[in-house]
């Protein structure tokens, strides 16, 4: 993939919060990872097909916040049979999350199953000055996924 259309895609996900196209295949990485799942109040369709013993507030958001956990696996318990039993329903979080974000930062994820999936990804650097501005953007301390993010929205 070109570097370029793909920076084009992700920035036009994130301003309007649209659903990341990821060619994830058979991948449940993001799934297995032991990831909490951020649901916000405005998620009401999410909210109606998560059952409320699998949300507890977020931690440091206004009230009407949500995480949802993970099981004894490290598994999203909406992960049933290897698919998205609420695939149609999934929470913002997970629409929009795109691992690839990894692979163009150079940051690497903090969850093993993750990290193997993104060394598949590689991209053809069609636009070299972009690709060195986002890597030099890089912040050096904090979680794996907010540098990433940091970097690609600076």
């Amino acid at each position: 993939m070109r570097f370029s259309e793909w920076f084009d895609e992700f920035e036009l996900t994130m301003e309007r919060e649209l659903d990341a196209v990821v060619p994830c295949g058979a991948c449940t990485a993001c799934c297995t990872s032991s990831q909490f799942v951020h649901i916000a109040p405005d998620e009401n369709d999410a909210l109606a097909h998560i059952p409320a013993e699998l949300r507890f507030r977020a931690p440091g958001l206004p009230k009407g916040h949500f995480v949802m956990g993970y099981d004894e696996r490290g598994h999203c318990p909406m992960l049933v049979d290897g698919d998205c039993s609420i695939y149609e329903h999934r929470p913002r979080t997970c629409r929009m999350y795109d691992c690839r974000i990894f692979a163009v930062t150079g940051v690497e994820p903090d969850q093993p199953e993750i990290a193997t999936r993104v060394r598949d990804w590689q991209f053809d650097i069609d636009d070299v000055s972009r690709w060195d501005s986002v890597r030099a953007a890089v912040p050096r301390d904090g979680p794996p996924i907010e540098r990433a993010l940091r970097a690609l929205r600076a």
